[in-house]
């Protein structure tokens, strides 16, 4: 199934690189390129696009704003941040506005079109810097993505058990499903079901929203 992807970046030349790199994946096509947060809107009414590749701060309507006008007017759009910007801030905002994706512009060719797919199927995902900001989060700061710490995580939610925090942990990671099933030697129907358990708790229904409550 071809993926069609809406290319948004106040740079010309960064557009066109994108451009080129995504022409270069059989499945994915690009609908088209959009300079500000407005004329990304227009684009999506106009040629409803799969994906929306989202910069984050553009002159006029900036990509969180213009993030939030797609999300709520096509919910079957899913719009993937690609930014030079790897703070809290950013990445909460952008979260918050409804991105299901977030990655950094020295993201190559193979993590962005991995990425595009992740989001056109309905995951979330978070390139490997995004991740790490995730984790320390998580500690306090003094994490790492082999060993963070699940108290510091089950403080903030008291309501969570033990395994619900060991599950949001890898979900603000960018784990999938089958992924936290292999790290927490469970099947992939329990963890959806303690997916579903943690959303509940958090009063989230997506991943991109529970780690932005994580970030808050």
């Amino acid at each position: 199934m071809t993926i069609r992807v809406l290319v948004v970046d106040d740079q010309a030349i960064v557009r066109d690189g994108l451009v080129t790199v995504l022409s270069l994946v059989p499945d994915l096509q690009v609908t088209g390129e959009a300079a500000d947060g407005a004329e990304a809107i227009a684009a999506v009414d106009r040629d409803a696009p799969d994906v929306v590749l989202m910069d984050l701060r553009m002159p006029g309507t900036d990509g969180p704003t213009a993030t939030a006008r797609i999300v709520a007017d096509h919910p079957q759009v899913a719009v993937l941040v690609l930014t030079t910007y790897a703070d809290d801030e950013s990445i909460v905002t952008a979260l918050r506005a409804g991105a299901r994706g977030y990655l950094t512009k020295d993201a190559g060719r193979t993590e962005i079109a991995t990425a595009i797919r992740a989001v056109a199927s309905g995951q979330s995902t978070f390139d490997a810097t995004v991740g790490a900001r995730l984790v320390a989060q998580l500690a306090g700061g003094g994490a790492t993505a082999s060993a963070p710490a699940v108290p510091a995580l089950r403080d903030r939610f008291p309501d969570l058990t033990p395994r619900e925090a060991d599950v949001l942990e890898h979900i603000a990671a960018g784990r999938t499903n089958p992924q936290i099933a292999a790290e927490l030697f469970l099947t992939v129907p329990t963890v959806k079901s303690y997916v579903n358990q943690v959303f509940a708790k958090l009063g989230v229904a997506t991943r991109a929203e529970a780690v932005a409550r994580v970030l808050r």
